[in-house]
């Protein structure tokens, strides 16, 4: 009986990723699909990242793109409007705009005696302006949810961290479930491979 319980959890933990990836798109599939109205099933979806791309294409014509920019001075004159709009683009930007955020994983010593650290992006190199000069904003974000803090911390309390930003984003969100984020996870036969500590962030200029 345990035997047929380990094999139908093993099963689970296989199938319920593969389920609710499929489900979650073929809700996106539909719901797309309802807002454009049309007949056949996927067309709404496949419309909607033809006319993305082609908007994108004519978005890069010099035309097209001083058009964007005094649209875009015109949404953040508006004040309700300029809340949400800039909002929604600087949030875009930092996942796949071309100036994006979270490419600098960090480590950040959290209490004076180094026992307590935690994982994040460094989302602003510089805080100079605010008064706070020598020290940088660090986004964490927390598992199993689309929310996250900022803590604006001294540049000593900061260490890059050799690992790709997707695998460190993923481990965090994952509650520390997913493989350990670093350079190189291989296991060799005397065991895993040894990665270098993580380097000190130098103090911004």
């Amino acid at each position: 009986m345990r035997r047929l319980l380990n094999y139908f959890l093993r099963g689970l933990v296989l199938l319920a990723p593969v389920g609710i990836t499929a489900w979650v798109i073929g809700k996106a599939f539909l719901a797309i699909d309802g807002w454009l109205n049309l007949p056949w099933p996927g067309a709404g979806f496949v419309a909607t990242v033809a006319i993305i791309t082609i908007f994108g294409f004519v978005a890069s014509n010099l035309i097209a793109t001083q058009l964007l920019s005094l649209f875009d001075e015109l949404l953040q004159k508006v004040p309700l409007v300029r809340l949400v709009y800039t909002s929604a683009k600087d949030l875009l930007n930092a996942f796949v705009g071309e100036k994006r955020r979270f490419k600098a994983p960090v480590v950040v010593t959290l209490l004076p005696a180094g026992n307590v650290k935690c994982l994040g992006f460094i989302t602003q190199e510089s805080l100079a302006l605010l008064g706070l000069p020598g020290h940088v904003a660090v986004y964490l974000p927390q598992g199993y949810a689309f929310a996250g803090n900022t803590l604006l911390v001294p540049t000593a309390q900061v260490e890059a961290l050799a690992a790709e930003p997707a695998e460190v984003m993923a481990f965090i969100v994952s509650g520390g479930v997913t493989a350990i984020p670093g350079p190189d996870r291989a296991r060799t036969e005397n065991g895993p491979a040894a990665t270098a500590p993580p380097a000190r962030l130098a103090p911004p200029a």
